[in-house]
């Protein structure tokens, strides 16, 4: 019994543990060698294998008397010498916690709403919500640009309103204000759906309850929804967060120049200046920085949940 029990248990448990070490295990250690690799003469890595021409043999370059000419920290002293990439993150950071904190602004009346409607209804408005999933992401960024466009409705009615007040016309396309919308636009599911199975699960009596004391609205909210949805606003933020720091396609197509965050400037070392090991060190920096926002949201989330109780 008690075999049949461990088998059954690595059988459901085997294979998402074999897909998180062949896709994200391994390719998280490629890459942390790679930070310490020289680029190679055209790109990419130096070789560490190479075939010998006077022999035809594939031979091993490295070994203990030259394994300073194939293994450096020159790349990590690259990145914090240069006060770039730490204004390039802080943006990164700013960019993505204007982002979280509009999709939580925007999406928890949203998710409210579906909470207490219907039973017959939730079902359509959470099919409203997932519905953008449906269609390709690159086409709905695509969609934005015609709508932020010089020639778009949206641009040109926001301009004729500016130009009444005496104010010039303003771009939005290639502007701060472009890629948060756009951002804010495609991140706002991911932060309604999870705080919509929160919301979903509250308990209506604790409201009547608080309403019978004397509680007003406002004190209901405070002292009982917001403390209790806490777990979906947690995790609404690390859904919408984490992928805003590290997104590249948004800001590289409505941002500009003045638009760029640190996936863009990832997405470059790897595919135009093909400088793999410096990209390397850039993902690296990214993804501590994202362990160190998880970490720091997993204490203030406990410690918010001790002083509840």
């Amino acid at each position: 019994m008690a075999t049949n029990k461990s088998l059954s248990r690595w059988l459901l448990s085997g294979p998402p543990l074999l897909y998180l070490l062949v896709f994200f295990a391994i390719p998280t250690l490629i890459m942390a060698a790679a930070a310490f690799r020289f680029p190679g003469d055209y790109g990419g890595l130096l070789p560490l294998i190479d075939i010998n021409p006077a022999t035809g043999k594939t031979e091993l370059l490295i070994n203990a008397q030259n394994w300073r000419d194939f293994l450096t920290f020159e790349n990590f002293g690259r990145f914090f010498e240069d006060t770039i990439y730490l204004e390039l993150f802080i943006k990164s950071f700013w960019y993505a916690g204007i982002t979280t904190f509009a999709c939580l602004v925007m999406a928890y009346p949203l998710a409210w709403l579906i909470a207490r409607s219907p039973k017959k209804y939730r079902d359509v408005l959470i099919l409203l919500v997932i519905l953008p999933f449906w269609s390709n992401f690159l086409i709905r960024v695509y969609a934005w640009m015609i709508i932020l466009g010089p020639q778009g409705y949206f641009a040109m009615t926001i301009n004729q309103v500016l130009s009444w007040v005496g104010i010039g016309p303003v771009q939005l396309m290639y502007s701060h204000f472009a890629v948060i919308v756009v951002l804010v636009y495609v991140h706002l599911p991911f932060m309604v759906l999870p705080l919509y199975a929160n919301l979903e699960k509250h308990d209506m009596a604790l409201l009547d309850a608080a309403q019978d004391l004397g509680a007003s609205g406002w004190q209901r909210f405070w002292k009982i929804t917001w403390p209790l949805s806490l777990p979906g606003v947690w995790a609404g933020a690390a859904l919408v967060f984490i992928p805003t720091l590290g997104m590249f396609a948004v800001p590289d197509l409505l941002g500009g120049t003045d638009g760029m965050m640190i996936g863009n400037l990832i997405k470059q070392q790897f595919l135009d200046s093909r400088d793999w090991p410096f990209g390397s060190v850039l993902s690296i920096m990214l993804t501590l920085a994202v362990l160190m926002m998880a970490g720091l949201a997993m204490l203030v989330g406990r410690g918010g949940k001790r002083n509840a109780l």
